[in-house]
């Protein structure tokens, strides 16, 4: 399976991005799926995950409120809608694709959890 990340770019603080990341593959609809960023200097860091059947979501408490993740998977495409963003959201955003069964919430955060990674996309937040 293949991701392919789009829709960073440069905002204002307060503004607002819809990431989203298109999965080639006969099995993206069975899989967990998850959004992790790294700022320049920093380690990667778990944003939002979502699971097979998109009946969960979980994300990470700095962009709780703000973020919401979503999937389409007539698309083959996962999406990251990002709102009232903030200086601090710049980083380099990845989507993963994850495991095909029951993952607990605490595996759906860690970055070892997922198997396919795309390439990124920057988002740039200016204050």
């Amino acid at each position: 399976v293949q991701l392919q990340a789009s829709g960073g770019g440069l905002v204002q603080a307060g503004g607002s991005l819809r990431l989203s990341c298109e999965a080639s593959g006969p099995t993206y609809n069975l899989r967990n799926m998850g959004w992790f960023r790294q700022a320049p200097g920093k380690e990667r860091e778990f944003v939002a995950a979502i699971t097979l059947t998109g009946r969960n979501r979980y994300y990470a408490e700095s962009v709780k409120g703000r973020f919401t993740i979503s999937r389409d998977d007539a698309k083959n495409t996962m999406y990251l809608q990002m709102n009232s963003l903030k200086p601090e959201d710049t980083a380099q955003y990845y989507c993963a694709l994850g495991g095909s069964g029951v993952q607990s919430a605490n595996l759906l955060r860690t970055a070892a959890s997922y198997n396919s990674w795309g390439q990124g996309t920057l988002v740039t937040v200016s204050s």
